[in-house]
């Protein structure tokens, strides 16, 4: 006769191999999900290659020259004037450089009143 902790022991042993075997087959999943983003990073890195290899042939001086050349009656490309080169001092200042106007003084001052907090409790601050 079998008794009731041999009975239990087998049912743990069995639960424990369906656990164990779950968790083997989920592993095995993921390592496949791994395996197939590797292939898709080598896959992306090789086209980055590929386009950084045509990129550097299109850009050649010496083709772009002699593309000029035979298109440069329909291109109708011309040197820039040292008149439109500006220095960085002469650029306008950016929006977000510049001084706030009167007007927007007034909407800061209605939209934040001064040294005053609100009401409103967060969890990372301590009561």
């Amino acid at each position: 006769m079998l008794r009731t902790l041999d009975i239990v022991l087998i049912v743990v042993m069995t639960a424990a191999a369906t656990v164990t075997y779950t968790i083997k087959h989920r592993a095995e999943n993921k390592l496949e999900e791994v395996r197939k983003l590797d292939a898709a990073i080598k896959l992306e890195e090789d086209t980055i290659d590929l386009l950084r290899a045509d990129w550097a042939l299109l850009t050649q001086p010496n083709r772009l020259e002699r593309l000029v050349g035979a298109f440069g009656a329909d291109l109708q490309l011309a040197p820039t004037p040292s008149t439109q080169l500006a220095r960085p001092q002469e650029l306008p200042m950016l929006k977000a450089d510049l001084p706030p106007t009167e007007e927007e003084k007034k909407l800061a001052a209605d939209k934040a009143p001064e040294n005053k907090t609100d009401n409103i409790a967060t969890g990372s601050v301590a009561r």
